[in-house]
């Protein structure tokens, strides 16, 4: 089980979850009109989503760079999120 963290299997696993519920919650709202507008959910989980993707990149030892990257979507997309929900 130790294996699953330490190679980033873990969060792979996390990061595939995050997408389904990101599916899911638009499709209900397409289909019920009730909860998130797609667009509000996904600035809100790509934020999470990309923190796992620099976990990731971290523990597989890719360049620092890419996981740079990453941490600078997470932080775009927070960045956006709350601006999206303090402008309403």
């Amino acid at each position: 089980m130790s294996a699953w963290f330490g190679d980033g299997t873990m969060f792979a696993l996390i990061l595939a979850l995050t997408v389904i519920e990101g599916g899911a919650l638009v499709l209900w709202h397409r289909r019920t009109g009730r909860g998130l507008a797609a667009l509000d959910v996904v600035f809100h989980l790509a934020a999470g989503g990309f923190l796992l993707l620099a976990a990731i990149l971290a523990l597989r030892g890719a360049w620092y760079g890419l996981t740079g990257l990453a941490l600078a979507a997470a932080g775009l997309s927070h960045a956006v999120d709350l601006w999206r929900r303090l402008k309403k």
